[in-house]
């Protein structure tokens, strides 16, 4: 079964300054997580779940 393709918007409210984030694309996690908790990335054919914890840092695992 086909998952639809999601492409997050990328965060175009703030350009980086000058050297700032060196011209790479900035997402933010409100728009990445919506209002869960934990995402499914595929890569490369393996899935990876990205989760914000209780202290609101993020964890990535396999």
């Amino acid at each position: 079964m086909t998952q639809p393709s999601y492409k997050p918007k990328i965060d175009e409210a703030r350009p980086p300054a000058n050297g700032e984030n060196g011209g790479r694309p900035r997402i933010s996690s409100k728009q990445l997580f919506a209002d869960r908790n934990e995402i499914v990335i595929e890569h490369q054919g393996d899935e990876y779940r990205l989760r914000i914890t209780s202290n609101g840092k993020l964890i990535l695992t396999k």
